[in-house]
């Protein structure tokens, strides 16, 4: 077994079910994550995992340490250990990072209650519960751009799975969420200028979108604030809730957490969607 490989398994075995928000079913051999779980959190195959723990895999790239490093609840000393140990240099300042601090990945498992998604500088979703997949539509499929809400809001991808789509808004309503997403998005651009698939992205939206060009050069600022928004559940009907947009100060974490008043027919959807979740209603 490497050092990569041991590091990788004592890390998985000093985190405990409760702590990812994972219920401790069966007999365990050991008090922390099983191989499968670790798989689950990360978003990898299970024999993937068996063999970096095992050295039989070739250098892991920067894409999955941050995923492992984020499963584990590591912080940035530990993330940054973990790519030395792989080969790989860890996260330069300048580029936009997936990394969830272990402090607001524990606030998201708190709020397990309400649909919720983390997004990084550019709007491309990192994380998200499983009320907010039961809602929105589970985006574990989704690749790349297709992540990204704002590549999704100007090449005509809204209506796949992840949420967007099922979100009715008013003209108004639309109108303010773009501007502010378009003034998020030229604010990374700036805080990393070293990111080239950022650059990118916003050079294709240009070629490819006239209304993103337009709001691109229109130079407009806005921001997100608490907004009501219906979606339009499949099975469930139209759930009218609020929708707040937290930003995470020192990482540029965007937080999207929809919320539903105490005792109205709304909450009582939510309390549906969790109990059947991604079960056919």
């Amino acid at each position: 077994m490497s050092e990569f490989g041991k590091t990788l398994h004592a890390w998985r075995d000093r985190v405990s079910p409760a702590e990812a928000g994972l219920p401790a079913n069966g007999v365990r051999r050991a008090p922390g994550l099983r191989r499968e779980e670790l798989a689950m959190l990360a978003g990898l195959s299970v024999d993937y995992v068996v063999r970096l723990e095992q050295g039989r895999s070739s250098a892991p790239s920067p894409q999955v340490l941050t995923a492992l490093a984020r499963a584990l609840r590591l912080g940035d000393a530990e993330r940054d250990h973990l790519f030395v140990l792989a080969g790989q240099a860890p996260p330069a300042p300048g580029r936009i990072s997936a990394y969830i601090p272990p402090g607001v990945q524990r606030l998201v498992d708190q709020l397990e209650g309400a649909p919720l998604s983390v997004s990084d500088a550019s709007w491309t979703m990192i994380s998200w519960n499983s009320l907010w997949a039961a809602m929105l539509g589970d985006p574990s499929a989704l690749r790349g751009r297709q992540r990204n809400l704002i590549w999704r809001r100007f090449a005509g991808e809204q209506e796949l799975p992840s949420g967007y789509g099922r979100v009715r808004q008013t003209p108004e309503q639309a109108e303010r969420f773009t501007i502010a997403l378009v003034t998020d998005l030229r604010a990374a651009v700036t805080r990393y200028p070293k990111d080239a698939e950022l650059h990118a992205m916003v050079a294709d939206l240009r070629a490819l979108s006239a209304e993103f060009a337009t709001a691109w050069d229109d130079h407009q600022i806005g921001f997100h604030g608490t907004d009501h928004k219906t979606v339009e559940h499949p099975e469930l009907g139209p759930i009218l809730l609020d929708c707040d947009v937290l930003t995470v100060p020192g990482s540029d974490l965007r937080i999207v957490v929809y919320t539903a008043p105490p005792n109205s027919e709304a909450a009582e959807k939510l309390r549906l969607l969790s109990v059947l979740g991604l079960q056919s209603l």
